[in-house]
């Protein structure tokens, strides 16, 4: 199973952390021990001291596809979730000074906390879904799927070309702007539209 990563997918997050608006999919990578599930608590690791939360729709793939057509695309996911990708900031401003790979800033254990899916056809529009963060009961982060720079469509396409999806995969699309740090005690709550999927604490 793999956890596919789109950075820098809508216009203002990358002018929030002053990165220039990419002309082709940005990806990374998490691994599996990066996912956190069924409401567990994350832990703050003691190898950052700037923890920061990245709200995001979760695609999950449903076949095997490789160098898949984008206007086909949409056959290949049949549900959308919501997840966090929590990054080391501190850790990835010092990979990115010395252009080194992100991972060690964004795929650390439990760095992917994952919410319910819901099925695809339950949206009238899946390039109008809205989304939100709360923390501690306050509105936070929010966006939508129409400002993606990169479709869902698009991203699945592009990344098909490097990878065969397989059917379990999943495709994290991209934060928009708002993110900021996490500290110990603080709730997260996480919405696509207004249904509560993802629900935890920070310890």
């Amino acid at each position: 199973m793999k956890i596919l990563c789109i950075g820098r997918n809508y216009v203002e997050h990358a002018k929030e952390l002053s990165n220039p608006v990419p002309e082709k999919p940005v990806f990374f990578s998490k691994t599996d021990a990066s996912l956190l599930k069924n409401g567990k608590p994350f832990f703050l690791p003691d190898f950052s001291n700037e923890i920061h939360f990245e709200t995001e729709l979760v695609l999950k793939i449903s076949k095997l596809g490789k160098h898949i057509d984008e206007k086909y695309a949409d056959r290949y996911y049949d549900e959308i979730g919501i997840g966090i990708d929590f990054t080391a900031r501190d850790l990835q401003r010092e990979c990115k000074a010395k252009g080194l790979p992100w991972e060690i800033a964004k795929a650390f254990d439990n760095s992917a906390p994952l919410g319910k899916f819901l099925p695809k056809e339950k949206f009238a529009d899946v390039n109008n879904i809205g989304f939100h963060l709360d923390i501690n009961g306050k509105l936070t982060q929010e966006g939508n799927s129409r400002d993606l720079i990169f479709s869902f469509n698009r991203l699945i396409s592009y990344l098909s070309i490097f990878f065969t999806l397989k059917t379990g995969d999943l495709i994290f699309t991209g934060t928009p702007a708002g993110v900021g740090p996490v500290k110990k005690n603080d709730r997260l709550q996480a919405y696509i539209e207004n249904e509560l999927l993802l629900d935890f604490m920070v310890k």
